[in-house]
């Protein structure tokens, strides 16, 4: 979902809360509040987060690559009526010519299909696509008793969640660190300054942070958890952040914290999308992400 985000997603945070609009164009002036840059100078596990979580995607704005087939699809089918109709004379003809252009015409239409095939075998309708509800606001807020790098992983992740899933609103709790991004449902009494106070207490209301089987709603239910989410959610995902053993430690798996994920679509994670969001999420167990390290 490229219009709910930033171009750059590593940036050097110096204010609570950042009313950022997402889709920020290229600008040579140079805001007081923040300053987006890329960390040259990484550590090879900073480097490892960031890098190893990518899902390839063309970069083209408004482009859904998971129609990609159906385009490529198109395209090749006109390639070979074209060349039938204009390339070649009738009168010289072959059937191995004919059989040819009937199998290639067969995998175009095949290609066409695929991402409905997708859609169907995930249990998602075809007609389903993820919009941004009416009331919500756009919010992006982050804990500042963190390292900077430790900012930069958690903005990093709330940006791969957000570009490469349906999702609409991420929220990332990890060893008392918070980061909330997306368009949220914010109450009237919760003012800009104090809306990680107001997450934090639906969190321990709700009782989030002793989780730790992965939660999934694909369909709206009467979960506690809906009264923390936007207004018109229709799937959620929950993945907790376990704490991961170092080797030769006689040391118990425990709970760094949780990934909650939201969407305005039904059934909008499929088991790819739990597998990669899991594999996300463990790269935060067992990092230190206190201002002491």
């Amino acid at each position: 979902m490229s219009n709910l985000l930033c171009s750059n997603p590593l940036i050097q945070f110096k204010m609570k809360i950042i009313p950022a609009q997402f889709p920020a164009k290229k600008s040579t002036m140079k805001p007081a509040s923040i300053s987006s840059r890329l960390q040259n100078s990484q550590t090879p596990s900073n480097q490892q987060l960031n890098l190893s979580v990518l899902r390839f995607t063309l970069g083209i704005p408004g482009l859904d690559e998971s129609y990609l087939p159906r385009w490529i699809g198109y395209g090749f089918a006109s390639l070979l009526i074209l060349n039938h109709f204009v390339g070649s004379d009738s009168a010289t003809t072959t059937p191995a010519q004919l059989r040819t252009e009937a199998i290639g015409l067969s995998l175009a239409a095949f290609s066409v299909l695929i991402p409905y095939l997708g859609k169907f075998l995930k249990g998602a309708s075809a007609t389903d696509k993820a919009t941004i509800p009416e009331g919500t606001e756009q919010i992006f807020v982050m804990s500042q008793n963190i390292l900077d790098t430790k900012k930069e992983d958690l903005a990093w992740a709330t940006y791969i969640l957000l570009r490469n899933t349906n999702t609409i609103a991420v929220l990332i709790s990890v060893q008392g660190a918070l980061c909330a991004r997306g368009y949220w449902n914010i109450p009237e009494e919760a003012s800009r300054k104090n809306l990680l106070e107001w997450f934090e207490r639906q969190i321990e209301r709700i009782g989030l942070k002793n989780l730790k089987d992965t939660l999934y709603f694909p369909q709206n239910s009467d979960s506690v958890l809906w009264e923390l989410l936007p207004k018109g959610t229709r799937s959620l995902l929950v993945q907790p952040v376990l704490q991961v053993p170092k080797p030769g430690a006689n040391q118990m798996e425990g709970i760094e914290g949780f990934v909650l994920l939201a969407s305005s679509m039904g059934y909008a994670y499929g088991d790819r999308d739990k597998a990669w969001i899991g594999a996300l999420a463990n790269k935060f167990g067992g990092k230190s992400l206190s201002g002491q390290d």
